[in-house]
């Protein structure tokens, strides 16, 4: 046993990594070209196997931030790729009944853990909770729109989707390596940093897709 959680944390620490330095890539490189999907399946691919692999290891080591962040971590990953086949939203209002319950399940969990951290008085479990259940929120209410998506939703939802996953995988690196970072601060500050940069990439696409309509 002792063999295959050795084995769990290299494969753990091999995936974050590629994560880690494959996500800026993603980013910088032309966006919908050969290389941008290339490595942005890189990323996603690195994010479901560090995610899988942080939930075994936080079994293990039983720490209950490390749990939260790989599902936080996996959901979001999950929800940044999936948009990438929903664009069809904006003329259609069939929504399949996987991501229907993907997203109320996501919702549950995440009001769950609100409710445990704020029992606890646990403000890292606190902010990702309330950041997942917000995400899940939004999504149920915008399958509940489905038909009128502006042409672009699919897109924000890519971004913030992929850049939570990120920030989260940040965040489970800071807390379990950067000891000289103070608690709570080494678990917030990826959170602090990361959130402004998807709100930049929000106002640029919405920007863009005003000039473009104008």
């Amino acid at each position: 046993m002792e063999t295959f959680f050795e084995i769990n944390r290299w494969i753990h620490i091999a995936a974050g990594f590629t994560g880690f330095f494959v996500a800026p890539v993603a980013l910088a490189v032309r966006k919908g070209g050969d290389a941008h999907r290339r490595w942005g399946r890189v990323f996603f691919w690195a994010m479901v196997v560090a995610g899988t692999t942080a939930l075994v290891g936080a079994q293990r080591i039983h720490s209950l931030f490390l749990l939260l962040t790989a599902v936080f971590s996996l959901y979001m990953a999950g929800f940044g790729y999936r948009s990438l086949f929903l664009k069809h939203l904006a003329w259609d209002a069939r929504v399949a009944v996987f991501d229907w319950t993907v997203a109320g399940v996501g919702l549950v969990v995440f009001l769950g853990t609100v409710g445990y951290a704020f029992k606890a008085g646990n403000v890292p479990v606190g902010v990702f909770g309330a950041l997942g259940a917000m995400t899940a929120a939004r999504q149920l209410r915008g399958y509940a729109n489905a038909g009128h998506w502006t042409k672009t939703q699919w897109l924000l939802n890519h971004i913030s989707g992929f850049m939570a996953s990120y920030i989260a995988a940040v965040s489970a690196f800071s807390a379990t390596s950067l000891h000289f970072i103070p608690f709570p601060y080494n678990f917030l500050w990826p959170t602090a940093l990361g959130v402004p940069v998807i709100v930049w990439w929000y106002r640029r696409v919405r920007g863009n897709r005003l000039a473009v309509n104008s």
